[in-house]
This record gives structure tokens, C-alpha cells and sequence, in this order.
């Protein structure tokens, strides 16, 4: 494979990422797990060689699929883990949540939610399950409407005949435009307990440095969606601007914020989020270095990634590429700036089709969902899936 594109000042990066992996590596063949070199074009940010650390991740990773939890799904696209380790899945296109037990793979139907206009990229997308969800069973969905995205909760109760176990839609966030593309619907709580949700400029890019409009933006509410003390304008939701459509929300060991990005025809991007700043988009796409922009930490060719869902485990974050076909490893530094430690790294390239979501399983391990029955895929006998990896 192609020796990765790396910028100025990175030749440091390289030969600690050789030092490190020559200390942590077991020495195996790549292609025995599943991983490749990076394509050209993965590339990282310029930065110099990272301080050694017992608490890094090794340059080089590995990825074993322990096994399929549960397989026909159809458009999967949230995941939620619920305490004790079950999963709520969403349909995109049927509106549905399901429960799937975290060790049988049973599925359970919640039910439908109501309201939801599937069309194109929208539908019934993230899922979040509130951090007080012991105490007042809220289940958190972002999700198309004939008029608008929202986000909403819906009390669950297990008690109830399946198929009947969601409440009506609580409306927390209303108005978020809409598109056949580019409706972002990643949500997740943060280690504050607020709710941050990634939004889509739904192919009108002007609205993505539009700080007025909710489009193009991560956001950053309570869970009553209120704006939080410490959010750039103290009477606004919007936390950072910039971008086109963000599917990938997840928080590191430092508890940093991160997130994917689709790219247009040219670079898609893994960024490190800071409050207030905007991530150039229609501007700027990956790496250029323009003043007022931030640039990505890592970017790829569209054709190699074009993410959605993100994960922080054993060190590095795990990327779900659609387009790709693969799951990308990026080894995390402990350089402010958010350098990796390596180039990144792609496994199970081709062999689950399009992935949509990844989601941290606790401690080496990972759940995956495929995306395959979303009308782009090409599905196979069992598609779709929910797969349970472990991974270094």
C-alpha cells in the first residue's frame, strides 16, 4: 500500500510511532487481523514526536470480531447502551427502536416513533440515553419531520407489551433544518451531562458559518435543551460552527470532544473540538493552515472513509467509514494539539460492507453497525448487523 501523505513536521511523529511499535507490536503479519497501511491520503497534522508514555496506545492496533451479536436489521443507524449492557438500535427508515440483549442478541421492538418523515439521509437517526436514565427512564432520539430535524425524548417502559413501549415524543430541540442530505443526527451526553448533538447543513453550505441557524454546527444543551453555562454566547446552543455534516461524536481519556466529518469531494476529517471555533467549512476543506479556520487533526480521501460514527477505546479513535467500507484506527498523542501518535490505520476493509456506527463497549471492546440496507449498500444474506469487536 502507499506510504501514507504526511505535512511538515512529521518525519518526528514517524520515528516515534517506529520506536513504539517495534516496543508494543507482537510482531504478527497486518493482514492477519484485518488492517492494512494507510491508503495515500490518510494523513495527520504536523506537530512534533510525542512524549513517551505508558498510557499511549501502541502505533499499530489490531481488531478481532468476537462475534455477531444480531444480524437483519434493516437501516440501522443510532446506538445507545442501556446500564447492564443491552442496546437500543434505531431504523432510519422504519422509524423503529429496538432493544437487542447485550448477550443473546435477542431483539425486542420498543416501537415506532411518531412523527418521523424518512427521506433520502434523514429518518429516525441518534440515539442517547439519558445519564439519569435509572431514575426517569428517558431514551433520547434526533429524527426527521416532514417540516424539520428535532430532538426529542420518550419515556421507555420495559413493563409494557413490545411495540408499545415508548411514550409520546417530548420535543427538546425544534426547527433544525432539514434536507435529503446532510441532516448530521449524531447525539450523545458528555462527561458534564449535557447533551451535544451534530447537525447537517443540509446542502445549503452558507449556513454552516451562519452562527444564527442551528445548521452545520455541533451543539451543546441540557438535557431540557437549554444553552449551558460555558457555551461560547451564553443564549445560544451553538458550540462550534463550520461544518458540513457531523455524524461523529466522542469524548477520549482526557474527556476532549471529537468529531468526523464528511468532506465534499476532497477531504474527509477528523477534528478536536474547542468551543467557539469555526471548522472552515464551505471556506476550507481539511488541512489548508488558513487563519481563523481550525484545521482537522487527521483527513482522508472521501473515498476512503467518509465517516459516520466515532469511539474512544484502548487509546485511539475508532471511525466508521461508510464510502470506505473500513474501520479506521487513529492512536492518540498526548500532545495538546491533538496529534496522533501514528498514521492511521484501516481494518476490515470491504469484508461488512458500509459501517455505520461504532460505540464503546467497555475496555478493549467495541460494538459496530453495519450500513448496508440504507439504499447505498450493496446487502448480503444477514445484513444488517451488530458486530462485537476487541481491539488494541
Amino acid at each position: 500500500m502507499p506510504t501514507p501523505v504526511l505535512r511538515k513536521g512529521a518525519v518526528a511523529l514517524l520515528a516515534s510511532a517506529s520506536l513504539l511499535l517495534s516496543a508494543c507490536s507482537s510482531g504478527g503479519d497486518p493482514a492477519a487481523d484485518g488492517s492494512s497501511s494507510p491508503p495515500a491520503g490518510a494523513t495527520s497534522a504536523p506537530a512534533a514526536s510525542a512524549s513517551p508514555s505508558a498510557e499511549l496506545a501502541p502505533a499499530k492496533g489490531s481488531v478481532e470480531v468476537v462475534k455477531t451479536l444480531a444480524d437483519g436489521l434493516a437501516s440501522p443507524w443510532g446506538l445507545a447502551a442501556l446500564p447492564g449492557g443491552d442496546l437500543l438500535v434505531s431504523s432510519r427508515d422504519e422509524a423503529t427502536i429496538t432493544r437487542i440483549d447485550g448477550e443473546s442478541g435477542r431483539k425486542t421492538l420498543l416501537g415506532s416513533v411518531p412523527g418521523v418523515a424518512p427521506d433520502g439521509e434523514g429518518g429516525l437517526l441518534g440515539l442517547a440515553v439519558a445519564p439519569t436514565y435509572g431514575a426517569d427512564h428517558l431514551v433520547y432520539a434526533y429524527f426527521t419531520t416532514e417540516s424539520d430535524n428535532r430532538v426529542a425524548r420518550l419515556l421507555y417502559d420495559e413493563k409494557k407489551p413490545a411495540g408499545q413501549q415508548l411514550g409520546a415524543p417530548d420535543t427538546v430541540l425544534r426547527g433544525i433544518p432539514k434536507g435529503s442530505v446532510h441532516n448530521g443526527g449524531r447525539i450523545a451526553f458528555g462527561p458534564d451531562r449535557m447533551l451535544y448533538v451534530g447537525t447537517g447543513e443540509t446542502g445549503d453550505t452558507g449556513l454552516a458559518q451562519d452562527t444564527s441557524s442551528v445548521a452545520g454546527k455541533i451543539l451543546r444543551m441540557t438535557p431540557d435543551g437549554e444553552p449551558v453555562h460555558g457555551n461560547p454566547e451564553g443564549n445560544s446552543l451553538v458550540y462550534t460552527y463550520g461544518h458540513r455534516n457531523v455524524q461523529g461524536l466522542a469524548w477520549d481519556g482526557e474527556k476532549r470532544l471529537w468529531a468526523s466529518e464528511f468532506g465534499q469531494n476532497t477531504w474527509d476529517e477528523l477534528n478536536l473540538i474547542e468551543p467557539g471555533e469555526n471548522y472552515g467549512w464551505p471556506d476550507v476543506e481539511g488541512q489548508e493552515g488558513t487563519e481563523g479556520f481550525v484545521d482537522p487533526v487527521a483527513q482522508w480521501k472521501t473515498s476512503d472513509a467518509s465517516p459516520s460514527g466515532i469511539a474512544y477505546a484502548e487509546g485511539s479513535i475508532w471511525m466508521a467509514g461508510l464510502r470506505g467500507e473500513r474501520l479506521w484506527r487513529i492512536p492518540l498523542s498526548d500532545k495538546a494539539d491533538g496529534e496522533p501518535l501514528a498514521a492511521p490505520q484501516a481494518f476490515l476493509e470491504g469484508k461488512y460492507g458500509r459501517l455505520r456506527t461504532v460505540l464503546a463497549a467497555g475496555g478493549d471492546l467495541l460494538w459496530l453497525v453495519t450500513s448496508n440496507t440504507d439504499g447505498r449498500g450493496t446487502p448480503k444474506s444477514g445484513d444488517d448487523r451488530v458486530l462485537l469487536l476487541k481491539v488494541r
